[in-house]
């Protein structure tokens, strides 16, 4: 009778092994896919921000009102070329409102996942709102004081509604 148990609990401990070698495989190959995901997600706003820069005019003629484009607009307009935070969607607008609430303390990308409604504990998701708050400095919305920490530029820090904020 010995014997039988004991060969059961060594037929149990390979069992245990194998899957737990299986498993091992299966998170790196997770890994490896949400990594594949990232890029192709970045490929592909990048790819719609191209676009639509190449719809764009090359100059803009002073005098000359400014219209909304009736084709794709991009994800993120330069600051200087926007008359607000409404020419924002409202993703961007909502890291925004979370930048400002930050205020000097500035934002990090993991509270940016929070706030974009997406899972913080996935490595693709804070990376991914690690690039909109880079697009958002970039485009002169954000300042990057400290590595990772996102703030409102020191002139143009704004209220919760998005207003200058006049000191008061």
């Amino acid at each position: 009778m010995r014997a039988v148990l004991e060969a059961r609990r060594k037929a149990a401990v390979v069992r245990v092994e194998e899957l737990e070698a299986e498993l091992d495989r299966l998170r790196a190959d997770l890994a490896d896919a949400e990594e594949v995901l990232r890029h192709r997600a970045i490929g592909l706003e990048q790819y719609l921000e191209a676009l639509a820069e190449e719809e764009q005019p090359a100059e803009m003629v002073v005098g000359v009102p400014q219209r909304k484009p009736v084709g794709p607009r991009r994800a993120v307009p330069h600051r200087e070329n926007a008359a607000g935070l409404e020419d924002l969607s409202v993703d961007y607008q909502a890291v925004m409102a979370a930048a400002a609430e930050a205020g000097a303390e500035g934002l990090g990308a993991r509270r940016t996942a929070v706030v974009l409604g997406w899972d913080s504990a996935s490595a693709s998701r804070v990376e991914g709102a690690r690039a909109r708050l880079k697009r958002l400095v970039e485009r002169g919305w954000l300042v990057e004081a400290k590595p990772g920490r996102f703030t409102a530029p020191p002139s143009e820090q704004v209220d919760h509604a998005g207003r200058p904020d006049d000191g008061s």
